[in-house]
């Protein structure tokens, strides 16, 4: 590797971990990187999901004053995530990648979409306040289970995805939903680690350079998270979630 694509990864991992942690869609950051510097699209995805794990763990560390008493739902709810990332990654590994290209921007959108209107479906589907134990109890493993699948698959605006998911589900301020989005995050993060350490092709060199810097840019992520008032951190989580989706809308039908 040529010192300038090791410098071009360097700022590509700085940059993803912070978007990761703050909305998410970091992988659109380094994932074209990757593929710039000559890696073929699939060992690049699979190399962006070892490379970005450290900075899902260190954005869980930066939001941890946010996980107080999200003990239970955690405990209920990995199980599911584990699951759902292990099928999204037989999915990447054992199926061509063209159907699910044509698919992604339409979900990064309708994510983008669901946070943006929150309050309105809200009014549709009922306030958490007004939902059952068990029908939440139920909404959240649909949610998980899908963004975990998708998130072993390609990975790439998962944070955007589960923001809206669990906002809508969850009475819990927006800070505490982006806190649970960082854990699932990480979880997902760590089953692709180890599926594709072992049976996918990665790259390590190019690892090696980016997960140093996807680490210190999650952390200092998640701190600026954390202080953002809830406007603006949904303001920036959708908007985010937009120019990805519109990005890999165009990459998909170029």
């Amino acid at each position: 590797m040529e010192i300038s694509q090791a410098l071009l990864l360097l700022a590509a991992g700085l940059a993803a971990g912070a978007v990761n942690a703050v909305a998410g869609g970091g992988s659109l950051v380094t994932f074209p990187t990757l593929v710039a510097i000559g890696l073929p699209p699939v060992p690049a995805n699979v190399s962006n999901s070892v490379a970005v794990f450290p900075g899902y763990v260190a954005s869980v560390f930066g939001s941890r004053a946010d996980l107080g008493g999200q003990g239970r739902r955690l405990r209920m709810l990995l199980p599911t995530a584990v699951v759902g990332a292990v099928a999204g990654c037989a999915l990447l590994l054992l199926t061509p990648a063209r159907a699910f290209e044509v698919v992604v921007p339409f979900l990064v959108l309708g994510a983008a979409a669901l946070l943006a209107f929150q309050e309105r479906l809200r009014g549709l589907v009922g306030h958490p306040r007004e939902m059952s134990a068990r029908r939440q109890a139920v909404s959240l493993h649909v949610m998980v289970g899908l963004g975990s699948v998708y998130g072993g698959y390609f990975g790439a605006a998962l944070g955007v995805m589960l923001v809206a998911a669990l906002a809508l589900v969850l009475d819990e301020r927006l800070a505490v939903v982006n806190a649970l989005k960082n854990v699932f995050s990480a979880l997902v993060g760590l089953v692709t680690l180890l599926v594709f350490a072992l049976f996918g092709p990665v790259n390590w060199a190019a690892v090696v350079v980016l997960t140093p810097a996807t680490l210190a840019g999650g952390y200092v992520g998640a701190r600026v998270a954390r202080v953002l008032p809830a406007p603006v951190l949904r303001a920036l989580i959708v908007g985010f979630g937009t120019v990805i989706g519109l990005v890999l809308l165009v990459r998909a039908f170029a």
